[in-house]
């Protein structure tokens, strides 16, 4: 059974992830694009949009857990599963992404868009 519990993404509910992040040691990633990003995103994420997370997963990510973010939790459950396959162990999703993280009365930062390529 332990075994199964470790290959599993475990969702974090807004209010679980902001208490996580408040905690430190969780990397956050954000796997919208650009343009969602500069509309908001969760507080100490990185952008790093699912298309650029799927060419090499384990050079975008540290060792510690990894928490993935998009607008509604589809994306980011890609990307946590594909972390999963690189063999990342502690790997949590956002449940209804950022749309629930402000439903939930949690603010977004704003700043502008950085990826790789600038």
């Amino acid at each position: 059974m332990s075994i199964i519990l470790e290959n599993m993404v475990k969702p974090l509910s807004p209010k679980q992830a902001s208490d996580r992040i408040a905690q430190g040691g969780l990397e956050v990633i954000d796997v919208r694009e650009p343009h969602e990003w500069i509309d908001g995103h969760v507080p100490h994420a990185r952008l790093v949009p699912l298309a650029q997370f799927r060419q090499n997963p384990k050079a975008t990510l540290g060792q510690g857990p990894v928490l993935f973010v998009c607008a509604a939790g589809v994306r980011s459950e890609t990307a946590a599963r594909l972390a999963l396959q690189s063999g990342f162990k502690e790997v949590y999703n956002l449940v209804g992404g950022t749309r629930s993280w402000v439903k939930a009365g949690l603010t977004l930062e704003h700043e502008p868009a950085v990826t790789a390529a600038e």
